[in-house]
C-alpha cells in the first residue's frame, strides 16, 4: 500500500466518522412547529401554551437529555385559523396545536359537552378537574383524536367563566329580544331564553363585527372580552355565570410524537399533563385580572340577579337531554359522558341551579 493510498484511506475514514458524528448530533436537535388560531395574550390558553408548555419542554429536554429542542411558534392564525388547527395537526403542518373544540361541531361534537350543560362550575380549576374525571372515565373521548385525526391529546385547557357583553344597556331579559349576539356555536343555544338572535362567529373577527353592527353583543369570558377590546364598541358587561368551559385541547401529531426518542416523548407527555394542571389557576387568575382590567378600561359591569339566573337555567333544562340524545343517535356515548360531568361537578362541590334530567 502506498503512502497516498494510506492517506486517502485515512481521510475517507475520518470523513465517514465525522459524518456519523454530525448525523448523531443533528439527530439530537429537534425543531417543532406549534400553533393556534387564537393569539397569545388575548387568549389566555395560548399564553400558557407558550409560557408553560413550550418553555418547560425546552427546559426539561436541555437538563434531562442530550436533546436540544426548539419551537417555531405561530399563534393568531399564522399557520392555521381557529377552525383549521385540528386539520393542521392531523396533516403535520403543525406538530402541536391548541384549539377550542367549539369550532369543530361536526368532528368533535360530543367533546363540547360542557357547553351543553350551562351554569356549571364557575371556577376554571373546578371545571377542568370535573372534565378530567369525565375523560378518564370515558377513554372514547381521547381515542377519537388518535383513531380519526392522527393525533394524541396531551392536555385540557379552558375558557374562564362566560358572561355577556352588549353595546346597549339592558335591565330585563326581555330587553335582549331580537338583539344579535355573537358566539362560538355550541354556546349560542344559551340565548334562546332571552329571544336573542344568535350569530356564529370567532374572537378574531368580533371587534369589527361589533363595531359595524353585524351583531350587538358577544358571549365571552372577561379575559377574552378585555384582551380583544370588545369593551370599546360594547361597554356593557353583565355577569351571568354560564360557567367555565374546559373545551380547549392541546394535541400532538401522532406520527411525529411516535418518531421521537422515548425520553423526549415522555417529557412531552408529562409536560402536557402538567400544562393541564396549571391551566385551572391560570384561567382563574385570568378571570380576576380580566374583570379588573375591564373595569379600569371603562366597561360598565353589572351582575344578573340570582332569581333571573335560576330562571334562565330552568329555561335551558332541555338542552342537555337533547344534546345527549343527539350524540347517542350518532353512535357516541352522549348520555354517559354528560351524566358523568354532572356527577363529577357535584362531587367537586358545585350546586347546579337546575337538576338536569338526561332521560
Amino acid at each position: 500500500m502506498t503512502v497516498t493510498t494510506r492517506l486517502t484511506g485515512t481521510f475517507i475514514g475520518a470523513a465517514i466518522a465525522f459524518s456519523v458524528l454530525a448525523s448523531a448530533a443533528q439527530a439530537d436537535r429537534f425543531t417543532f412547529r406549534i400553533g393556534s388560531g387564537h393569539p397569545k395574550g388575548p387568549a389566555p390558553y395560548v399564553t400558557t401554551m407558550s409560557d408553560y408548555f413550550v418553555a418547560e419542554v425546552k427546559r426539561r429536554a436541555g437538563e434531562e437529555t442530550d436533546h436540544r429542542v426548539n419551537f417555531i411558534e405561530s399563534y393568531g392564525g399564522g399557520i392555521a385559523g381557529v377552525s383549521e388547527t385540528l386539520e393542521a395537526v392531523q396533516s403535520g403542518l403543525l406538530d402541536f396545536g391548541g384549539y377550542c373544540v367549539c369550532f369543530e361541531p361536526s368532528n368533535l361534537y360530543l367533546h363540547n359537552f360542557p357547553y351543553f350543560q350551562p351554569f356549571g362550575p364557575q371556577a376554571s380549576s373546578d371545571a377542568i378537574s370535573a372534565v378530567r374525571v369525565v375523560y378518564d372515565q370515558n377513554p372514547w373521548l381521547s381515542d377519537v383524536f388518535e383513531k380519526e385525526f392522527g393525533q394524541t391529546m396531551l392536555g385540557l385547557g379552558a375558557w374562564d367563566n362566560y358572561h355577556l357583553g352588549t353595546k346597549e344597556e339592558w335591565k330585563q331579559v326581555s330587553d335582549l329580544k331580537g338583539i344579535k349576539i355573537g358566539g362560538a356555536g355550541p354556546n349560542l343555544p344559551w340565548l334562546e331564553y332571552a329571544g336573542a338572535v344568535p350569530v356564529q362567529s370567532s374572537l378574531p373577527e368580533g371587534y369589527m363585527a361589533l363595531k359595524t353592527g353585524v351583531y350587538d353583543g358577544w358571549l365571552m369570558t372577561p379575559a377574552g372580552y378585555n384582551g380583544f377590546k370588545y369593551y370599546e364598541p360594547a361597554p356593557y358587561y353583565t355577569l351571568i355565570g354560564y360557567g367555565a368551559m374546559p373545551v380547549v385541547v392541546l394535541t400532538a401529531n401522532q406520527k411525529k410524537l411516535a418518531s421521537l426518542p422515548e425520553d423526549l416523548r415522555q417529557i412531552i407527555t408529562e409536560v402536557g399533563m402538567e400544562w393541564e394542571k396549571s391551566n385551572g389557576k391560570a384561567m382563574d387568575d385570568s378571570q380576576a385580572a380580566g374583570l379588573a382590567a375591564l373595569k379600569e378600561n371603562g366597561a360598565i359591569i353589572t351582575e344578573l340577579p340570582d332569581a333571573v339566573r335560576a330562571e334562565w337555567a330552568q329555561s335551558l333544562a332541555e338542552l342537555p337531554r337533547t344534546a345527549a340524545a343527539d350524540a347517542d343517535a350518532r353512535g357516541m356515548p352522549g348520555t354517559k359522558v354528560m351524566q358523568d360531568f354532572i356527577n363529577a361537578a357535584k362531587a367537586g362541590g358545585h350546586v347546579w341551579p337546575v337538576e338536569y334530567d338526561l332521560h
